[in-house]
């Protein structure tokens, strides 16, 4: 079972080399990488050609104008071979081996359309120092009208789907991963597993939780996106996730 990894980078040159190390670490072998650059100004692109021969063929790349964030994503699932595909940030990476491994292992259940798990959110500074734990164990798709959702970085699924289903909508800023997984779980119903497993390090100061201001786009376009594909919501009742997100800092499993 091939299983496709796409990183998008944009001038990622401080954090890209443990996401691309923890991807060549992974004990798994029959893993297809793809890297989308969205023409970097710093050593990004350097530090892709410097690791490349690595992979022995195994990684895929580009360097080019796209129209944000999630057409590079596109970009990079319509690139991809393998029956399954899962999305690693450039400022994310693996900090167990054996991840690759377990999400295969879960898929070789035949029912089995959709595997996610659990992240680790830690001081950029300090990256063996957690400071919130997000786990998805409790979600299921009527929670999305509240504001939740899997750990998007943890959602593997099979590239059938995306053509099936379509893509990233591209006319989203920050919540496009939400839409879609809406549109996956929610209106298609895929059959998903949960893996009780921390799948990642994701550095603190993502798109998604950069600022008062960015929080309140990200509300407005779940409220999107929930409109779209036949899920009630309203601001006030989204607000509620924040309650959940104050114990989640107590959560750090270290």
């Amino acid at each position: 079972m091939k299983v496709s990894l796409v990183t998008v980078t944009f001038n990622s040159d401080q954090t890209l080399r443990d996401t691309i190390q923890s991807v060549f670490n992974q004990t798994y072998s029959d893993i297809e990488y793809i890297i989308i650059d969205g023409l970097s100004k710093d050593n990004t692109v350097e530090i892709i050609r410097k690791y490349e021969p690595q992979f022995q063929g195994r990684l895929k790349w580009i360097s080019e104008r796209d129209n944000g964030l999630y057409d590079a994503m596109n970009k990079g699932i319509r690139m991809s071979t393998g029956d399954i595909v899962g999305i690693i940030n450039s400022d994310d990476f693996y900090h167990r081996r054996d991840i690759i491994s377990r999400v295969v292992e879960a898929f070789r259940n035949e029912r089995t359309q959709a595997v996610y798990g659990d992240v680790r959110f830690v001081n950029s500074d300090n990256l063996d120092k957690t400071v919130r734990y997000y786990s998805s164990r409790n979600f299921s798709p009527n929670r999305f009208r509240y504001g939740f959702m899997p750990a998007h970085p943890t959602f593997f699924t099979y590239r059938k789907y995306f053509e099936k289903f379509g893509y990233y909508k591209i006319d989203y800023h920050i919540a496009a991963d939400y839409e879609l997984l809406i549109r996956f779980l929610y209106v298609h119903r895929l059959k998903s597993k949960y893996l009780s497993l921390d799948f990642m390090k994701m550095r603190t100061g993502g798109a998604s939780t950069a600022s008062i201001k960015s929080n309140i786009l990200l509300n407005k376009e779940i409220v999107r996106a929930c409109s779209e594909n036949g899920i009630w919501t309203c601001m006030p009742l989204l607000f509620l996730k924040y309650f959940i997100k104050v114990f989640e800092l107590f959560l750090t499993k270290e």
